[in-house]
């Protein structure tokens, strides 16, 4: 509570990714698929694998520059905000897990090569961003998508909260 302004950020940025897990922990691979409510499609495994495709996005291809391609979206017609969220017949919370748990890794180690007002290389709708602004973006993405994992945790089983 009276860490820096980096440890603050990393630290608000891992409790958000944790409480995404913390929401799928204890499910079955049915569970995980189930849509949050009509008509919406969105799942919990939908929101692990867009989170992965968010990382990616942010910490390597905007913030370093690096030219690697969607994961969970073939389709080029999907825009980076709408990666992820539709789940294909093989999809499996493991798999998919273990690709939002390499991409965070790797976001760390992006991020610690960097300080806060550092430039991105990549660009955000014409603009370039600081690893600031990046942090503060991804801390209100996974806030956003906590509140859904909620709402469909508490659909599946009644559990709510963190």
């Amino acid at each position: 509570m009276d860490a820096d302004e980096r440890a603050t950020l990393e630290g608000w940025l891992d409790f958000y990714r944790t409480t995404l897990a913390q929401k799928c922990a204890g499910l079955s691979e049915g569970q995980l698929r189930e849509a949050s409510a009509e008509p919406s499609s969105l799942t919990l495994l939908g929101l692990v694998q867009h989170m992965a495709e968010v990382e990616r996005h942010w910490f390597r291809r905007v913030l370093t520059g690096e030219d690697v391609p969607t994961v969970f979206s073939t389709s080029v017609d999907v825009q980076p905000a709408d990666r992820g969220f539709a789940l294909s017949e093989d999809a499996t919370f493991a798999k998919s897990r273990l690709l939002w748990q390499e991409e965070m890794e790797r976001a760390r180690k992006n991020s610690a090569a960097h300080a806060l007002e550092d430039i991105g290389i990549g660009r955000f709708r014409g603009s370039r961003v600081s690893l600031r602004w990046i942090c503060n973006h991804m801390i209100a993405e996974y806030a956003r998508h906590c509140g859904h994992a909620d709402l469909i945790r508490e659909r599946i089983d009644g559990s709510a909260g963190v």
